[in-house]
């Protein structure tokens, strides 16, 4: 049985002292493979050291996150565009729109992630979205998009079954995390009405540990969780969630 982390910081400080005996533990429980999401200019570098520790495990997204979009906003999607065109990158992420931190900036994320759009496009990569207390917004970019969207993610998936059926309407998965096994976390309510070859899993790795990890530091090996919860929801075998969604991972980053 084999499982993809589809979302992991593991390059972030949080995991400097022991990260391979963090990866040694997902592997041990059959996660193969663990995607990286960008952040910004800041964080390239400990993106592409990881990589080059684990060449065949690591796989590095490009992007600015949307809590990243500030007034240097221009000088960091330049750092996207150069990434994107002189490296090698499995998509472009995470992107999207935060009102949760901040709402004065919204003008610039919308810009920032209609432009790093059109560079998914452009380089032919999927994309993966962050959506936090911003579903109308991001919607209404996706839907200004001219020519075909680009496959991808809606990254920690948290929405009504309505917002889960646009999203998958328009083409794109559902990253599914913790929250799915959080008490109040709503999406189990209803997520067993969705195929399973609409999600994938993640784990936000360090944030939004699973239960019974919760309020924790989040690490790659705790996808294991998720996987059984979602066994649990859709009342069909662990072995089967782990193949349906780790082929779904696959086919959307083309690898």
């Amino acid at each position: 049985m084999t499982l993809v982390d589809t979302h992991t910081h593991l390059y972030l400080p949080e995991f400097s002292q022991d990260i391979e005996a963090v990866v040694a533990r997902a592997v041990d429980l059959g996660i193969e493979a663990f995607y990286l999401p960008a952040i910004d200019s800041e964080t390239t570098q400990a993106m592409h050291a990881l990589k080059r520790r684990f060449p065949e495990r690591m796989h590095l997204m490009m992007g600015l996150h949307p809590t990243s979009v500030q007034e240097n906003y221009a000088d960091e999607l330049d750092h996207v565009h150069d990434q994107l065109s002189h490296g090698s990158f499995c998509a472009v992420g995470e992107i999207g729109i935060d009102l949760y931190w901040e709402q004065s900036t919204l003008p610039w994320q919308q810009e920032a992630f209609a432009q790093q759009i059109l560079w998914a496009q452009e380089f032919e990569l999927p994309i993966v979205i962050h959506c936090r207390n911003s579903f109308d917004e991001i919607f209404e970019v996706l839907a200004a998009v001219k020519g075909p969207l680009p496959k991808g993610i809606f990254h920690c998936f948290s929405g009504t079954l309505e917002q889960a059926q646009h999203i998958i309407d328009l083409g794109l998965s559902l990253g599914i995390g913790g929250v799915a096994t959080f008490k109040n976390g709503k999406i189990d309510q209803f997520l067993s009405q969705i195929p399973l070859k609409h999600l994938v899993l993640e784990t936000d790795s360090p944030y939004l540990a699973p239960t019974p990890f919760r309020g924790k530091r989040n690490e790659s090996a705790y996808l294991y969780h998720v996987a059984e919860r979602v066994a649990q929801i859709y009342d069909c075998p662990l072995a089967q969630v782990a193949e349906v969604t780790t082929a779904n991972a696959h086919t959307i980053f083309k690898s």
